[in-house]
């Protein structure tokens, strides 16, 4: 989630301001940064599609038009991008290991930087939440609409949790790839089938409890499988295959799905199948990472236009922030529009279908406009201050196991005003864990040193 391109500027004798120019590095992949952003755009898309507000006598209705449309359950299958985003994730993933490795660094400077880099942007996010909870508390707001309105603000935390298991594993899974790459990837898809051989065995077991919790285990097999096709994808895997076979190969994916889903256990929406993830989730990323190769040359030729490369740039130097903040300012913006009286199309009919385009494109303004001072805490250094020393090892794994609580919580049991509130002191404390600015010598008493000790 780090800038999808450099920047740089440069002065010339004959202007009086610097020009802004994008310097691209010769060996970037270019087209992994066009998919992360243009995934950017289908996730913004379709959280704001799911958001229908009517408004009539009996009050205000929040409810998901998309489910209403019978052509949505199959259409997941080429609009679910996050499988995918997991796979560019862990070819960046990868590639900078390979890097901070060359530099002399190790899996706790790793596991660190990224703690840092995804975890100082959520606390301006919890604070906001935790703050705009307690104050519409205070302000006499119906619980049961503000369960609704938080529960939508907290929806895309999900993430969070997932992708920082499958970082603090990538020192490890980096190791094992190497090794033995192709019976790691057989490992981790043998494991998501028996997790869900075992989830859905049990779904209507007779003893009445939950099977739910067993799926959690592909939070691992199911993401660290994608993440692990983003690191044969790193290493020029799927060049090795004409176009005609990669389209085949991501045909017999599809067709797999039909069995899975039409004559097997699994929903056709890979929506639902995503959290818990499910054993489909991995046909959908490999498909789509196998079209995205299929289709090279022409994201090539795209990815080369100037402005491609700004919209690049703008959407992916603060990607983390856009996704973070995109839901709960969305949800405002139709707080707005509330409050301002303005007509609210039925959900799903033609008139709420053509006033999404302006929806999407106020929603685009505002988070931009908001990400303007709160991109500084994602793009912030994570170079340990002056003097100070790395943290030692126990902290980092004791931060990071505390930046998954809150977000896994609220994956579980829907965002509240308490969940906000100790996720707020959770996540400060896993910060304050890896900035280092207090080496570990400081937490022990002195030891006199010199003649006088003796």
């Amino acid at each position: 989630m780090s800038s999808a391109l450099g920047s740089a500027s440069h002065k010339s004798a004959s202007r009086r301001s610097a020009t802004p120019v994008v310097v691209v590095p010769a060996t970037r992949d270019l087209v992994v940064d066009f998919i992360r952003v243009a995934c950017m755009f289908a996730v913004v898309a379709v959280h704001l599609l799911m958001m229908g507000i009517s408004v009539d006598e009996s009050g205000i209705g929040v409810g998901n038009p998309l489910t209403s449309l019978s052509w949505f359950a199959q259409g997941t299958w080429f609009g679910q991008v996050m499988p995918l985003f997991f796979i560019v994730g862990g070819f960046a993933s990868l590639t900078s290991w390979r890097s901070l490795r060359r530099k002399g660094g190790d899996a706790g400077d790793y596991l660190r930087n990224r703690v840092l880099r995804l975890v100082r942007p959520t606390v301006a996010l919890y604070a906001f939440l935790a703050i705009a909870l307690w104050s519409a508390t205070a302000a006499g707001v119906p619980g049961d609409l503000l369960a609704v309105i938080a529960a939508g603000a907290g929806v895309q935390l999900w993430f969070l949790a997932a992708y920082l298991i499958c970082q603090a594993v990538v020192p490890t899974m980096a190791k094992l790839h190497e090794a033995a790459p192709y019976r790691t990837v057989a490992a981790l898809a043998a494991g998501a089938v028996v997790v869900d051989v075992f989830r859905l065995g049990l779904e209507h077991n007779p003893w009445g409890f939950d099977s739910n919790p067993i799926g959690l285990l592909n939070m691992v097999f199911v993401w660290g499988l994608l993440q692990q096709l983003g690191f044969f994808y790193a290493d020029g895997f799927f060049d090795r295959f004409a176009r005609w076979q990669l389209v085949l190969a991501a045909a017999g994916c599809y067709a797999a799905m039909v069995l899975l889903t039409h004559s097997g256990p699994y929903p056709v929406d890979m929506l639902t199948n995503q959290n818990p993830p499910m054993f489909p989730l991995i046909l959908v990323g490999l498909a789509h990472v196998l079209l995205v190769k299929a289709a090279y040359p022409a994201l090539q030729r795209c990815v080369r236009q100037g402005w491609v490369q700004k919209v690049m740039f703008v959407v992916g130097s603060r990607a983390m922030t856009i996704y973070l903040w995109h839901l709960p300012l969305i949800i405002a913006m139709f707080g707005i529009a509330l409050l301002l009286r303005l007509p609210f199309p039925e959900p799903a009919g033609v008139d709420w279908w053509l006033s999404r385009p302006l929806f999407y494109v106020a929603a685009w303004a505002l988070v931009l406009l908001a990400s303007l001072p709160l991109v500084r805490l994602e793009l912030a250094s994570t170079a340990l201050a002056p003097g100070a020393s790395r943290p030692a090892m126990w902290r980092i794994v004791a931060a990071t196991v505390l930046a998954i609580i809150p977000p896994f919580v609220v994956m579980r049991t829907a965002l509240d005003t308490a969940n906000a509130t100790w996720g707020l002191v959770l996540l400060v404390i896993a910060v304050a864990l890896v900035t280092g600015n207090v080496p570990d010598r400081a937490w022990r008493r002195p030891v006199p040193v010199g003649p006088s000790a003796s």
